[in-house]
């Protein structure tokens, strides 16, 4: 059943089985199947693992991530942060602490940002990330209770961002998979991946909404993404964006300044 719906959003993105994937590899069960599936059906993937060092939770990790790629033997790239930026995600944490934004938020900040660089810097056609269905009706119902459903509007089964040479697509194979399935299939397959998620993501606002999604039937999550794609296309006709580059760091942003960069200031 999730070989088909994955194969169904394949087709619906119109990916040609020639594409080269950069998979996002966070050492997790949606990662872990992304990769697996996508192989399974003919695609030439490679894998990468942001290392933020966050202590041993990284650590086992990039240990499971390891063991995927060596399974499916599969080219992995290690984006280490403190190698590259000169700060681990603890130390950018402490230093803007003050801001008084959550981890997990951070965390997302630069992850995106060394996602588009690092798939530019390797000649991939696309990124591949492991949300699945829970994962996005999360992000629909924070931004709509922050007030802001304009930001879900460039989500989808692939990045609905305006073309740039600066920026590379995201895909999401298994945006219509509920996690359940996703964690069932992973245990079935004998993928390996790491069981419990990241102590600092218990202090986000997400997860008190993941907790809140939980609680839902999978026909309230289903009918949560049909209210999220039908408000999603009607945006994006209003939504006039025009891609920029940020003035620090040269990578595409929405601002003069890109978010990475006013954060990594403070």
């Amino acid at each position: 059943m999730i070989e088909s719906k994955v194969k169904q959003t394949l087709r619906k993105i119109k990916l040609p089985t020639n594409t080269k994937i950069l998979v996002a590899l966070s050492g997790g069960k949606d990662s872990a199947v992304t990769a697996y599936l996508l192989q399974r059906f003919g695609f030439k993937i490679e894998g990468l693992y942001i290392d933020l060092r966050i202590g041993k939770y990284s650590e086992d990790c990039l240990k499971a991530v390891k063991e995927l790629c060596k399974r499916l033997k599969i080219k992995l790239h290690v984006y280490d942060i403190k190698k590259e930026q000169g700060k681990t995600m603890q130390d950018i944490w402490k230093k803007i602490k003050k801001k008084r934004l959550n981890n997990c938020a951070v965390c997302g900040v630069f992850k995106k940002w060394i996602l588009n660089k690092t798939a530019r810097k390797f000649k991939a056609d696309k990124i591949a990330t492991g949300h699945n269905l829970d994962d996005e009706a999360q992000t629909f119902l924070m931004n709509v209770f922050k007030g802001s459903p304009e930001l879900s509007a460039n989500s989808g089964a692939i990045t609905k961002n305006i073309k740039d040479k600066k920026f590379i697509p995201r895909i999401k194979p298994l945006f219509y998979v509920f996690e359940e399935d996703v964690k069932k299939y992973a245990i079935q397959k004998k993928l390996p991946f790491i069981k419990g998620k990241c102590r600092y993501s218990q202090e986000s606002y997400r997860g008190e909404v993941r907790n809140f999604i939980n609680s839902l039937s999978g026909k309230d999550k289903k009918n949560i993404m049909k209210n999220f794609q039908s408000f999603s296309g009607k945006i994006q006709k209003d939504k006039k964006t025009k891609m920029l580059y940020c003035e620090v760091c040269g990578e595409p942003s929405r601002g003069k300044i890109c978010k990475r960069c006013v954060l990594f200031r403070h």
